[in-house]
């Protein structure tokens, strides 16, 4: 790793091709323009703050981070951007930690608005765009893709904000139907949901493909909410190092994360703290049934497959977009191998790392079939009720570890599963209210034109417009 400067902070592209530029910058661009993801341009050491930010509150801690990221914007600011993200969740903690046996805990990331993980993140990206274009007074055009809790979270963070408009791609009825409720109940103006006829990974590759057409970027003055906007990653930083200090001193020597994960974004960002220096042993990587990371850990070879919808919806996925940055720093932070890497990647789907380093990684996988059976079993061991894509963090637990399992959603987003598993519902309030709304949506084809079309029309400042 190079080493911290503590003047400003620069964002560089994996790719190598692309000038360094500002937090700001970054954020407003989301992909680089040589098609790279943005990473900083050396990661700080964090072991000098570890002691002064144990006892911060949790959107004290976040600021206190970002402080050290986003150098280009005043303190000031940023601190009524970060306290302004968190005024909506439910919990006082923000992110507590539940502990359910000696060695094994429970980090509740579903008390934001839309009882998901995602919702740390965006909440704060959509405050970010909004000072955005408070200072530019620059309209912008948010394009996303999600494969359930993304969207709904990206949406609730941009909703009703001035000059942003949000497009958010998602597979028709590959999502959960509360997901897809959250997304299309809002009635806002600004919001345009649009189901596509395809998997994620078709409405991933199509906003890749739209965002990294610099002609199209400017002209409807596009940012990126997907988990390739660095913001997103760094927010995600923030409660691994405030799960640590809610561990009790005894409990902190041998620290394993269980993070279900199949875009790589949340496990990344846990792993890009280790390397900042929180002393976290290792990580394990909880996938489904679409099983691309757990064949990469185990085996040195990504191959992308077919993506089988499965109960963990939110993890059908087969294109890791985040692989990229893990994949910056695994080859020595060489950006000509990365973007060969990536070349074979995108002709051929598939690559054979020789020699292949999982670092700190472990991973695991589980089926329909496992998430029912270990639903069902941490209910009736824990009187705990996870959600599909929690229980998937639930397997391989590690002996003389501390394993912190990332709970991901609300077990209510899901509850035809968890009816199934423990023979009990799951409610929250929030998703109640919208189940008789009218749901507003637009279909398209699993086409890059029709897109284009599409925002052609909707666009703020966009063609048309």
């Amino acid at each position: 790793m190079r080493g911290f400067d503590t003047g400003n902070m620069n964002y560089i592209s994996t790719r190598g091709q692309s000038q360094p530029v500002s937090f700001c910058e970054a954020v407003a661009a989301g992909l680089a323009p040589d098609g790279g993801l943005y990473l900083p341009e050396s990661l700080p050491d964090l072991r000098e703050h570890l002691d002064s930010w144990s006892t911060l509150s949790y959107p004290e801690l976040c600021y206190e981070f970002f402080h050290l990221f986003a150098t280009d914007i005043s303190k000031q600011v940023l601190k009524k951007r970060v306290e302004q993200s968190y005024e909506f969740f439910s919990h006082a903690k923000i992110a507590p930690l539940k502990k359910l046996e000696n060695d094994c805990y429970v980090l509740e990331l579903f008390h934001g608005p839309t009882l998901a993980f995602k919702d740390f993140a965006l909440q704060l990206l959509g405050n970010l765009y909004e000072e955005q274009i408070r200072r530019t007074k620059v309209a912008i055009n948010v394009l996303g893709a999600t494969s359930g809790d993304t969207g709904s979270a990206a949406i609730h963070g941009l909703l009703g904000k001035k000059g942003v408009n949000i497009f958010i791609l998602y597979p028709n009825g590959r999502i959960s139907p509360l997901q897809e409720r959250q997304m299309t109940t809002t009635g806002a103006g600004n919001v345009f949901p649009i189901s596509i006829e395809g998997t994620f990974d078709d409405a991933q590759h199509i906003v890749k493909d739209i965002m990294g057409d610099a002609e199209l970027k400017d002209r409807f003055k596009l940012s990126a909410i997907n988990s390739i906007n660095l913001a997103r990653i760094l927010a995600q930083c923030v409660y691994y190092i405030y799960a640590f200090y809610q561990l009790p001193k005894s409990a902190r020597k041998h620290v394993e994360f269980a993070v279900p994960t199949g875009n790589f974004g949340n496990i990344l960002a846990g792993w890009l703290v280790q390397k900042m220096g929180l002393p976290v042993e290792s990580f394990r990587v909880a996938t489904n049934q679409n099983d691309i990371l757990y064949r990469l850990f185990t085996t040195g070879r990504y191959e992308v497959d077919d993506v089988y919808p499965s109960l963990a919806p939110s993890m059908d996925i087969q294109v890791a977009s985040n692989f990229e940055r893990f994949l910056y720093y695994a080859e020595g932070e060489d950006s000509e191998r990365v973007r060969q890497v990536m070349k074979v990647l995108k002709e051929t789907g598939k690559y054979v790392f020789e020699n292949f380093d999982a670092d700190t990684f472990t991973a695991s996988r589980m089926d329909d079939e496992e998430i029912f059976k270990v639903t069902k079993e941490v209910f009736e061991k824990y009187a705990y009720v996870v959600d599909p894509h929690t229980a998937c963090g639930f397997k391989q637990m590690s002996e003389n570890k501390t394993t912190v399992v990332l709970a991901t959603a609300h077990p209510a987003k899901f509850p035809e599963t968890i009816q199934k598993a423990i023979h009990q519902d799951a409610i929250a309030e929030s998703l109640e209210a919208i189940k008789t709304e009218a749901m507003i949506h637009y279909r398209l084809p699993a086409c890059r034109e029709a897109v284009i079309e599409f925002l052609t029309v909707h666009a703020v400042n966009g063609n048309g417009q």
